[in-house]
């Protein structure tokens, strides 16, 4: 492999499953020239995302200082609505909305190949906030969630799709998620490899 040809993992979320989107997914990644060398349907539990998400203090206080940035700018008391203001507080909460978004139905996990395919599974699925992903994107096109929205429902935000931010998250994310060691297929597709 050319050093940008890479690897990326990413998993299709229980909102994306539920609404029916799999193959309208995939396509997208086929179509932007992505190969999928490894793809499987799973109902992860709790204790497993748990193991997902990382524990460190440091992380988790961040996710309460992104709730209250998203609070302030919509002018939303967070005392009012969870007793705090505090990120050290609202972060566990927060990441406990995430746990429970991805146990409420299966995902689908893929492993993708291809040129650049970090940047371009990012590039594909669009901006976190599926209300400011473009359109042509998969949140673009198949949500309009906001933070907004999903934090004064006491939930997290369902944005439809994962994909790892860089290299090492992804090759880190494909052995959680697929074990290490576990073989991943190698195939050619017609006009596209060499």
């Amino acid at each position: 492999m050319n050093k940008h040809h890479e690897r990326t993992f990413i998993m299709i979320k229980s909102d994306a499953v539920m609404k029916g989107l799999i193959g309208e997914i995939i396509k997208r990644f086929e179509n932007r020239d992505l190969k999928i060398i490894a793809l499987e349907m799973d109902f992860p539990t709790p204790e497993f995302m748990d193991g997902h998400y990382p524990k460190d203090p440091v992380w988790v206080t961040r996710l309460g200082e992104k709730l209250l940035t998203g609070f302030k700018k919509h002018n939303i008391d967070s005392v009012k609505e969870f007793g705090t203001e505090d990120p050290v507080k609202l972060g566990p909460m927060v990441r406990e909305w995430l746990i429970n978004y991805f146990t409420m139905a299966p995902v689908v996990k893929m492993v993708i190949e291809g040129s650049h395919a970090v940047d371009a599974g990012r590039k594909i699925i669009g901006a976190t906030m599926p209300n400011m992903a473009d359109l042509g994107t998969i949140r673009g096109d198949f949500s309009s969630d906001s933070s907004v929205i999903a934090n004064t429902a006491h939930r997290c935000v369902y944005n439809l799709v994962h994909a790892s931010e860089t290299v090492a998250e992804a090759e880190h994310e494909i052995n959680y998620w697929f074990g290490e060691g576990k073989k991943l297929f190698s195939y050619k597709r017609f006009g596209l490899d060499v």
